[in-house]
């Protein structure tokens, strides 16, 4: 494996279920539902956004796909709409996620973000997770006005350290992301938490696991 680690975060690092899963009392009893069409939706509109050119950020796309999702699932007030919101800018991180992080610092391997997220939301995300100081470098497709899996924002690694892409080592939760990293020759790592079917079978991951631990090992 490469000595530079370029996670994606949003479902990889953070979980983006926590936030619904904090306030489910608040939300009904199709919380769950909820927040699937919410993360759902949140994805579909990066990719039609990209693919239409009509870039909006993916702060804005959060609060939208959340609105869609509350339309389908009876609505929801006010307060508990902000909660939400409040709760997807603080998601928790994953349980092994700060020891894995700083294994492999100790170990000397590099480490990045590679995500979706605006500058803001990722920088709030990583500080009420606890792990600032864990990353060499923390980049967001923002800047580019496109989402993953354009080349483009795979290409912000490169910029960022000088690697050719086999030099860098990619890990997702998201198939679809890591059919993207594949693509465009990253050596890609598909973190499959939920035990999910493969898909994409021309653009296999380089190694599968359940969790990061698996990285430590």
């Amino acid at each position: 494996m490469s000595g530079l680690f370029v996670f994606d975060a949003y479902g990889t690092l953070f979980d983006v279920h926590s936030a619904v899963s904090r306030h489910a009392a608040d939300v009904g009893p199709q919380a769950e539902r909820l927040s699937e069409l919410w993360r759902t939706k949140q994805l579909e509109y990066t990719w039609v956004r990209t693919l239409v050119g009509r870039y909006a950020d993916f702060q804005e796309l959060t609060e939208e796909s959340l609105d869609y999702a509350a339309a389908r699932c009876g609505g929801l007030n006010a307060i508990t709409r902000a909660r939400l919101l409040a709760a997807y800018a603080e998601l928790s991180p994953f349980p092994e996620v700060r020891g894995v992080l700083k294994g492999l610092r100790y170990r000397g391997i590099k480490t990045a973000i590679l995500s979706n997220g605006t500058p803001n939301m990722l920088a709030k995300a990583v500080s009420s997770a606890g792990l600032e100081g864990l990353f060499d470098a923390i980049l967001s497709v923002d800047p580019l006005k496109i989402y993953k899996t354009a080349p483009a924002a795979y290409e912000l690694v490169g910029r960022q350290f000088g690697t050719k892409p086999d030099e860098v080592t990619f890990l997702s939760s998201n198939r679809w992301d890591i059919a993207g990293a594949t693509a465009f020759g990253f050596a890609s790592i598909w973190v499959n938490r939920m035990g999910l079917p493969d898909e994409y079978a021309e653009l296999a991951p380089k190694a599968v696991v359940k969790s990061l631990e698996a990285l430590l090992v």
